[in-house]
């Protein structure tokens, strides 16, 4: 099962650099490389698969709605139970060239579940890129305090000292 940060690496995986849309998983060795790191098998059908999972998850975080999304990816899925001696355990079926599109899936649900409302875009509106709020408060409101929280603070800044500066 991929982790919160394989989820958060995939969600990011289109970072606006220069003021334009970069797909990080639009090089092929970079996500085969990606999905290696994370127990895939690589080929055509696992990246396509990912991307359409990501695609997903990173519009249904941005606001859009779930259920058609996600149901592409989780088409014949299905939860298996393996009596063992210490009980059931349940194991996930699917294709195998959607084993980690799945998987990814799964990683947003875990965390939708273990962590309500800390999974969120960043607010900086010209930003692509999620945070994953660990916070004591969860007021955490920009993936990066550095580049674009600073950035909306002075923004903010320059425009209350402009209409300070403006006479009557």
């Amino acid at each position: 099962m991929l982790d919160d940060q394989a989820l958060m690496q995939a969600l990011n995986s289109t970072p606006v650099v220069d003021g334009r849309r970069r797909d990080l998983w639009q090089d092929d060795h970079e996500m085969e490389r990606w999905a290696r790191e994370h127990g895939g098998h690589g080929g055509d059908e696992e990246r396509r698969w990912l991307r359409i999972a990501r695609d997903a998850l990173q519009a249904v975080e941005s606001g859009a709605p779930a259920e058609p999304r996600l149901r592409r990816v989780l088409a014949g899925v299905r939860k298996v139970p393996q009596p063992g001696a210490s009980g059931i355990e349940w194991r996930v079926e699917m294709p195998p060239e959607r084993r980690l599109a799945v998987e990814l899936v799964l990683a947003w649900a875990d965390v939708k579940e273990r962590m309500p409302g800390r999974l969120r875009p960043c607010e900086n509106t010209e930003c692509r890129l999620f945070l994953l709020d660990r916070s004591r408060a969860n007021t955490a409101r920009w993936c990066s305090m550095k580049t674009c929280g600073n950035r909306l603070k002075a923004r903010r800044h320059q425009a209350r000292a402009r209409e300070t500066a403006q006479p009557e």
